[in-house]
Order: C-alpha cells, then structure tokens, then sequence
C-alpha cells in the first residue's frame, strides 16, 4: 500500500474505531470473525509472529479481505492504543471507504501477503 494510501486507510479506521464502526485487537477480532461481522480487516505487518498467525488464519479460512499496513504502532495511534495488531471493520459502509482508498480491489486480499 502506498503511503498516501495508508494514511487515507489509518484516518478511515480512527474514525472507525471512535464511532464503534470497527474493533480493535487480535481477540475482539477473531470473535467478530467467528460471528461474521468483520467486512475487513487491517492486520499490521511489524507485529508479533504469534499475534499475527493467531488472527490471519481466521481471517483466511473465512474469507475476510486483509490488508497490511506497517506498523502497529500507527495502527495502535488510530485506536488510542500503543499499538495493535490488528483492526477489523464491521460496518459495510466504513469497509468499502476502505478499499476504495486503497485505489483498486487489486490491493485488498483475502487473508494476509507472504513475504519472502
């Protein structure tokens, strides 16, 4: 994801997260994920191996589209944490503003990139 983009995407999941449009952490989102709530899911590319293995093969198995932004840190600011894992949208709306800033569908996935 381009920067410009992520930023849009980080705003987006802010205003998510204050107007409780999205949730915040690896097992809040893995029981939305279960339930069948969760539209997308933004999982932070620098968080721990566990955290991340824990919640991308949930989101895989059910379908959820994935994107990746780098940091937890910046993930973790949106949410008034100091960081995250993992953020996942459950309004409809909210989740298609989402992958129309990431420009194209092409961007978004179902369950996580494999690097190297």
């Amino acid at each position: 994801m381009e920067p410009a983009e992520e930023r849009k995407v980080l705003n987006l999941l802010g205003l998510g997260v204050r107007g409780r449009l999205a949730i915040v952490g690896v097992d809040r989102v893995r029981e939305a994920v279960k339930s069948g709530t969760v539209r997308v899911a933004v999982v932070a590319d620098d968080a721990s191996v566990h955290s991340k293995e824990k919640v991308t093969r949930l989101l895989v198995a059910r379908g959820v589209t994935t994107l990746r932004v780098g940091s937890a840190a910046a993930l973790g600011q949106v949410a008034g944490k100091e960081t995250t894992a993992v953020i996942g949208v459950v309004d409809a709306q909210l989740a298609r503003g989402i992958l129309a800033a990431v420009g194209s569908v092409s961007e978004a996935q179902s369950g996580p990139r494999r690097n190297g």
